[in-house]
């Protein structure tokens, strides 16, 4: 559903860059090219049609953002870490007999080094 909705919105944004760059702030652009007064689709009409499809375009992407966002897969979470549940999982370990790494190191610890002479 996620990549159905991610492929639907980059459709729609190149559809809208296309009918974008096809207007004319003017009043020109593809609709300077109908200047008979009898055409079927005049220059009013098809500003009304980029309009309304460049709207139409913005709604449909607002849409199909909020679905994206609502269906986006969500990662689960485990109480143990990856290396533990592999380890159960492949046998390596007993989990009766495993360490338990949780427990806090103690505060003084002391570390010999040898006398170099």
């Amino acid at each position: 559903m996620y990549l159905v909705c991610v492929l639907l919105i980059v459709i729609a944004s190149v559809l809208m860059c296309l009918i974008v760059l096809v207007q004319n702030s003017k009043g020109g652009g593809l609709a300077s090219g109908f200047a008979s007064s009898n055409q079927i689709m005049g220059v009013r009409k098809t500003t009304d049609f980029l309009e309304k499809a460049t709207w139409s375009l913005a709604a449909f992407m607002v849409v199909v953002s909020v679905l994206a966002a609502w269906s986006i897969p969500h990662a689960t979470v485990s109480d143990e870490s990856i290396i533990q549940q592999s380890a159960v999982e492949n046998s390596i370990v007993n989990p009766e007999v495993a360490p338990d790494f949780t427990e806090e190191v103690p505060a003084e610890v002391t570390v010999e080094t040898p006398a170099v002479e």
